[in-house]
């Protein structure tokens, strides 16, 4: 039995000083409302609680109370483990820490948006979205998430927009006319805004992706919008049945077997077998899910596509010619925002050295082909695209 749990059989002032305490925050962990039930507890009872006295076993009955208090308002507290990813190095994740947020059970999550952006930002956002799960989801590459220069592009309302999927929430915000573009700024603020409000974390090397807070709360409207028959692009856990958009994947792509990076450790130990859960092949251990798709792609693969490259060059001559690397189908619905641009830049340099810039050989006319591209517009669009990043990749 809790410390103070046997006393809360009844809602009194300690529970909605709770109740507004989570509000006042996106999320919170227990490690965040152990200080604050310490708080309140301190106040209801007259005597000093520190904050190491508090149980899960408090946490879970004032989660209990608000619930039963919030739910004819169609809210409640929902809690979800961050989808956290192993270290590079291969070690052991960290434990990670259950999230609570406060969610609207019932409306469109973009909705709640509504009250705070305005519906050209919705738009945005819904870009934003868009790209996460659809664009950079593939079948080749789950990775769900987006870079900060990628991120940015979308600030601009493409006539592309029309042609997206669209919820409710952005048919009604754009019924009285199509989108308005974003101006750079007005993007960058509305990101750090939405890192800030709990809705997407930014990773160290710079990707968004939908937060705790942001997965609990879309999670029906993900679904809805990006699982067709025959067609799903938001995939589940074997193991805790969340979503999944950080962890590793089957090696059989037709396969729907995922599992998050702290699930895949205790569901193997359980099987006894470090196979799939689903087809019950060998489990690969490097085909992940999430940034790492990006960051940590095949090396094998990678260093066939520069010997291919630096083949092509040797074929053309040092001197006058370089052909890009080829890319596959699946490469360029992915954006060619991965690899493509990573190794252009890479096989560039061997081929010129390092004093040469990717800008300088495209305006120098010693870079030709594009193999990948199947119109004139794409080529644009790539070499358009390496001058935006080559800044990034230096």
């Amino acid at each position: 039995m809790p410390r103070y749990a046997e006393d809360h059989d009844r809602y009194d002032d300690s529970n909605r000083a709770f109740l507004q305490a989570f509000m006042a925050r996106s999320t919170m962990t227990f490690t965040q409302a152990k200080p604050v039930l310490a708080a309140i507890f301190s106040i209801k009872d007259d005597e000093q609680v520190s904050p190491e006295d508090i149980t899960e076993d408090d946490l879970q009955t004032y989660i209990a109370a608000a619930n039963s208090a919030i739910s004819p308002f169609d809210l409640e507290i929902r809690s979800i483990l961050p989808q956290i990813e192993i270290n590079n190095n291969n070690d052991p994740p960290p434990a990670p820490e259950r999230v609570y947020a406060l969610v609207n059970t019932t409306s469109d999550a973009l909705t709640q948006l509504a009250t705070t952006y305005s519906a050209d930002e919705i738009a945005f956002v819904k870009r934003i979205l868009d790209a996460m799960f659809d664009t950079y989801n593939t079948r080749r590459q789950e990775a769900m998430v987006i870079s900060s220069m990628q991120a940015l592009q979308l600030a601009k309302a493409g006539a592309g927009d029309a042609n997206r999927r669209e919820s409710g929430t952005q048919q009604q915000a754009t019924q009285g006319g199509a989108a308005q573009s974003l101006t750079m700024t007005q993007a960058e603020t509305m990101l750090k805004q939405l890192v800030e409000q709990g809705w997407f974390e930014k990773s160290r090397k710079g990707y968004y992706r939908l937060s705790p807070r942001g997965l609990m709360e879309l999670r029906g409207w993900l679904v809805a919008a990006y699982n067709d028959e025959g067609i799903r692009k938001i995939k589940f856990c074997a193991a805790c049945r969340d979503i999944i958009t950080a962890g590793q994947r089957c090696g059989d792509r037709d396969c729907t077997g995922r599992l998050h990076d702290h699930c895949m450790r205790n569901f193997f130990c359980m099987q006894q077998a470090e196979s799939c859960p689903v087809c019950k092949t060998a489990w690969p251990g490097d085909r992940y899910v999430g940034e790492r798709a990006i960051t940590m792609s095949d090396p094998a693969a990678q260093r066939a596509r520069r010997s291919a490259a630096n083949t092509q060059q040797a074929e053309a001559g040092p001197s006058t010619q370089f052909t890009l690397p080829e890319l596959d189908v699946e490469d360029e619905a992915d954006g060619g925002l991965c690899y493509n641009l990573k190794a252009a830049y890479g096989a560039c340099r061997e081929a010129f050295g390092p004093a040469m810039t990717l800008s300088g050989a495209i305006r120098t006319s010693r870079i030709e082909g594009f193999e990948h591209s199947r119109a004139a517009g794409h080529r644009v669009t790539y070499a358009y695209k390496i001058l935006l990043t080559e800044r990034a990749l230096v």
